[in-house]
């Protein structure tokens, strides 16, 4: 091997050594939240109950519930286990990256940038730490990516196609926006592929119609889909330019709504650079190759297809799906895009200013994100005051009874204790209570009924949780409480983000009495 072929792959293996490294980094500082607990939830299940609990929750298909399933039965249910889970196919997706760069004649320092800018997107590395589908879609979307190109450029590859996009479409729904990308590519591109592609549709489609039946048939009983996505909002331009920032912003992400959504100081002089190089890219198109237009515009297409395609569907259907996580199938082919622009850059000094520029910004958003307080999370809270619950609350041979007010503390509660036995604890959740909100965003699954619901408490002795800015024994839940004469006992309290969690005894009064 040349000097010059190692020196080429120790940059290669020093990126993607930073990639994972970023991706490890933090991996379990937070508990698992309500839509991960879903997966962890589903996973458990049979295959058989596994597709129907996954059928009736409407919007997203079985392949990561299924996979996630066969993770555990050979890694366990360790936090660090659940969570390596998605870095793992966030990690393969590295493989079809570079095959990609390659299928794109790229030189050999433009993918290193290109790698290094997917390395290091905030929203690539929130997304690959969450025990959800959106690393799976990242790295079936670069799979059929990749042998889209190749069968564009050599024929090649197109049963290993219609696999990768089978195995894409039951990832995820908008698996079929990067499907809809690559017909409107061969259309525009290479008008001899067109009928082979067509093909591709058909069969893809085929292939997932018996997933369609079955939410078919889920969704006549009792499911609305609003229910899962009416919570999200329609684009407007200041959703839109969030979008863009994600595409750009290095190491940093928003975890939840109390955080910024992004370092301005550190994304907007990115974005700045990376215009500028659009702009000297465009200019000189004239003299860029035939195929290096087509690349580009097959990159363009990739990006902006599915892109465009979300927009409008959210702008005229009921219910919005636009959103990052969704979108995450743009981030490779735009950080491609970025770094041949930036590379491209003609006069030398220029390119080598901005590149420093950015790996400097880089830097800095690392510093940021290192000296970032531990994160504490709201949700947290029920884990741990379920954790303290069980070491106290020995086994009387009756159910202790948890009272709660909201579907996400039921389901979070009753995950945390699903391991006891069901004659030890029983989550009662009290529905409609005056002067409690309830996020409606957040459900109990759909066929789920180990939690019970009522309208009233009931017994001598139990526990109430529920969260609020303040423990006021004058305001619901507590001025229901004392006015059913129960005695509160002293409350446990978990805070975070500006909310307090409350976890207490309530006892009958006359019980002290006696």
């Amino acid at each position: 091997m040349k000097l010059k072929d190692r020196t080429r792959l120790v940059i290669i293996a020093l990126i993607c050594l930073v990639y994972v490294s970023l991706r490890v980094w933090k991996l379990t500082d937070s508990c698992l939240w309500f839509d991960e607990i879903f997966g962890v939830h589903a996973a458990e299940m049979s295959p058989p109950n596994l597709l129907w609990f996954v059928a009736q929750d409407l919007i997203h298909p079985p392949l990561f519930y299924g996979l996630l399933k066969i993770w555990i039965a050979v890694f366990g249910e360790s936090l660090f286990s659940l969570r390596f889970f998605p870095v793992f196919f966030s990690t393969l997706a590295i493989a079809p990256f570079i095959l990609l760069c390659r299928q794109l004649k790229l030189s050999f320092p433009t993918v290193a940038v290109a790698l290094a800018f997917f390395a290091v997107n905030g929203s690539l590395i929130k997304y690959a730490q969450e025990v959800r589908m959106y690393s799976l879609l990242l790295c079936f979307g670069l799979c059929s990516s990749w042998l889209f190109a190749r069968f564009l450029n050599s024929g090649k590859g197109f049963y290993l196609l219609i696999l990768a996009n089978i195995a894409l479409v039951y990832s995820h729904y908008f698996g079929w926006l990067i499907v809809a990308s690559e017909i409107l590519a061969a259309a525009i591109l290479a008008r001899e592929r067109l009928k082979q592609t067509a093909l591709m549709l058909i069969t893809v489609a085929a292939s997932f119609a018996p997933w369609v039946y079955m939410i078919w048939q889920a969704a006549r009983i009792n499911s609305n889909v609003g229910q899962n996505i009416g919570w999200m909002t329609k684009p407007n331009l200041l959703s839109v330019l969030r979008f863009v920032f994600d595409l750009f912003e290095p190491i940093y992400f928003e975890q939840s709504n109390a955080d910024s959504p992004a370092i301005f100081l550190i994304v907007a002089p990115i974005v700045a650079i990376a215009f500028i190089a659009f702009g000297f890219y465009i200019a000189d198109w004239k003299n860029r190759s035939a195929i290096e237009r087509r690349n580009f515009w097959l990159l363009v297409l990739l990006t902006l297809a599915p892109i465009s395609i979300a927009f409008i569907a959210s702008r005229i259907l009921p219910h919005s799906v636009w959103g990052t996580r969704h979108l995450i199938i743009v981030f490779a082919p735009f950080a491609i895009l970025q770094a041949i622009a930036v590379s491209k850059i003609k006069i030398r000094q220029l390119r080598t200013a901005s590149l420093s520029l950015i790996f400097l910004l880089f830097g800095a958003a690392f510093l940021f994100q290192a000296t970032r307080r531990e994160p504490k999370y709201i949700w947290c809270a029920w884990e741990n005051l379920a954790f303290g619950l069980r070491q106290t609350q020995p086994n009387s041979g009756e159910p202790t009874k948890i009272y709660v007010f909201e579907d996400l503390v039921a389901y979070h509660f009753w995950f945390a204790l699903r391991r006891d036995s069901d004659a030890r604890f029983q989550i009662v959740k009290i529905n409609d209570v005056e002067g409690l909100t309830e996020d409606k965003a957040y459900f109990l699954p759909r066929g789920f009924e180990a939690v019970q619901t009522a309208n009233q408490f009931e017994g001598e002795r139990f526990f109430v949780a529920f969260r609020s800015k303040d423990w006021n024994e004058f305001a619901p839940p507590l001025q229901n409480l004392k006015a059913q004469d129960f005695r509160i006992g002293e409350p446990q309290i978990f805070e975070a983000q500006g909310l307090k969690a409350f976890m207490v005894e309530v006892q009958k009064e006359n019980r002290t009495a006696k």
